[in-house]
């Protein structure tokens, strides 16, 4: 879920109010997505999401 806010481009801020979470909350698990995914940046997160939303996509088409 918090990836997925991270992909429509939230803040951290913006998805701990979402989730009603603590920001620092929010801010960890942000990190912890980006060090399993062994990323560095948000946009990858984003770009990862998006090409997996595309594969699925292309898979209801066949």
């Amino acid at each position: 879920e918090v990836a997925e806010l991270v992909a429509q481009g939230l803040s951290n801020r913006e998805i701990s109010q979402r989730l009603v979470i603590s920001k620092r909350t929010a801010d960890a698990h942000v990190e912890h997505i980006l060090s399993k995914l062994g990323f560095s940046s948000r946009l990858e997160i984003a770009a990862l999401l998006g090409s997996a939303a595309e594969d699925a996509a292309e898979d209801t088409h066949r």
